[in-house]
């Protein structure tokens, strides 16, 4: 699942193409809204809150999308040849001079833009809400301490916790700490946490590349996270991977036992 940092990106660009113009083409290839048809509404602009998407239309419409694992907005010129193949197209918006297409796009909904609130309510505090404050980190050191006995891993994932971490931040994190993702909330400074999860997201919010290493070069990006054959980038020992997580919530997740001691699972295994 794209890390909140990927949708605020995506938020960002979508709001710099359709924002102040007027859909002269706006259609749902998706069953509930297939009949919805938005050409001659403005695009007010676009905005995001944690993974969520929000564009808002003139007349109080506001169009709510998630990205989960595979969906994706392609922005392009009018007329140019779509990014994808159209079956995977699940909205077209289409100014004079550019086309936004979002494809294999989940969670589709239009509502109210004074109602888009109630999508996200059970969020916890954005890490990338540009009216950040020591009151939001407070909020989401606390949300995190609240379950002092669970996973860190499981826990950083949690969006009502905090909304905008993902896999790749989650193992970065749980590194940066120096501790095992599996290691209980008791055992880390939540607020530390906190505010390595937003400076890390807020590093890389205005780029595609993400990096957490400070170095944007290919293969040098990230500490443990997805590094199985180069090993870790500090000791350069092997690392074990494993699952974390239940059913659908399960996800790999990397660790240097050298670096970061703490609980693994039996069935983690060192690979390099």
């Amino acid at each position: 699942m794209p890390e909140g940092d990927t949708v605020f990106l995506a938020g960002k660009l979508l709001d710099r193409a359709l924002a102040g113009k007027t859909l002269v083409r706006g259609e749902f290839r998706h069953p509930e809204l297939a009949t919805v048809d938005l050409a001659g509404r403005e695009v007010h602009g676009v905005g995001t809150v944690g993974k969520h998407l929000f564009t808002r239309f003139s007349g109080d419409l506001t169009l709510h999308s998630h990205l989960r694992m595979d969906g994706s907005w392609k922005i392009q010129p009018a007329g140019a040849k779509w990014a994808m193949p159209a079956h995977h197209a699940r909205v077209v918006l289409m100014t004079d001079d550019v086309q936004a297409i979002g494809f294999r796009l989940h969670d589709l909904k239009l509502v109210p833009t004074t109602e888009e609130h109630s999508l996200v309510e059970h969020l916890g505090p954005d890490l990338l809400d540009p009216q950040w404050t020591d009151e939001h980190a407070a909020l989401a050191a606390a949300n995190l301490a609240a379950k002092p006995d669970r996973e860190l891993g499981d826990a950083l994932l949690d969006q009502r916790i905090m909304a905008g971490v993902g896999n790749l931040y989650k193992c970065e994190i749980s590194f940066l700490l120096r501790v095992s993702p599996w290691t209980p909330v008791s055992e880390v400074d939540p607020a530390r946490a906190v505010a390595l999860a937003r400076k890390l997201l807020v590093a890389n919010a205005w780029r595609h590349e993400q990096a957490t290493t400070g170095d944007l070069r290919r293969g040098r990006r990230t500490w443990v996270y997805e590094r199985t054959r180069q090993g870790c980038f500090r000791c350069g020992g092997p690392l074990l991977v494993a699952q974390q997580g239940d059913g659908p919530y399960q996800r790999p997740t990397w660790c240097c036992q050298r670096c970061q001691p703490g609980p693994v699972p039996a069935d983690g295994l060192p690979r390099k």
